[in-house]
């Protein structure tokens, strides 16, 4: 049986069109970092006892952590996944439920959805949150969000993690 051409070009674009139909309902290769209950595991990320976890999450380029100590006070506790260079500044919570920390007139704000760097009222990064957790809630570790950028694992500047 032979096909005639208007046909065979209808049957390349069936398939065509469900080949690309099966890629977008693929899952992603993203994979979150390796954490337990206090953060991200060898990362910056992390809350180092007595310290509690409140929240921590990563992005395509970062990798962040909430920490409140035995006291009450909050410390933002973050690395930049490109080249490892840390910060550790303290934190506060606004009413909204977002978390900021601020050195050398840069901001950065943590919430659920992202992670937004900025000077002034000049958004410097808009990062997407790719996986984030809040531990405590009904569900402890949210499933991560799909991105077709994996993660890379921590960087040997990470290592340790001790923020020093």
């Amino acid at each position: 049986m032979s096909l005639s051409p208007g046909t065979s070009a209808r049957a390349i674009l069936a398939t065509t069109a469900a080949a690309a139909a099966l890629l977008a309902a693929a899952p992603s290769a993203y994979s979150a970092p390796a954490s337990d209950s206090q953060g991200y595991v060898d990362s910056t990320a992390r809350c180092a006892a007595p310290a509690t976890v409140v929240v921590f999450g990563s992005t395509s380029g970062s990798r962040v952590a909430i920490c409140k100590s035995a006291d009450g006070d909050l410390e933002y506790r973050g690395v930049r996944v490109r080249d490892g260079a840390r910060l550790i500044a303290p934190a506060s919570q606004s009413a909204d439920g977002a978390f900021t920390a601020a050195q050398d007139g840069i901001e950065y704000m943590v919430t659920s959805d992202a992670l937004v760097i900025s000077a002034g009222e000049k958004v410097i990064r808009d990062e997407e949150m790719l996986d984030f957790h809040r531990p405590g809630s009904a569900a402890a570790t949210q499933a991560p969000k799909t991105s077709s950028t994996p993660l890379p694992p921590p960087l040997p500047a990470e290592v340790g993690g001790d923020g020093s």
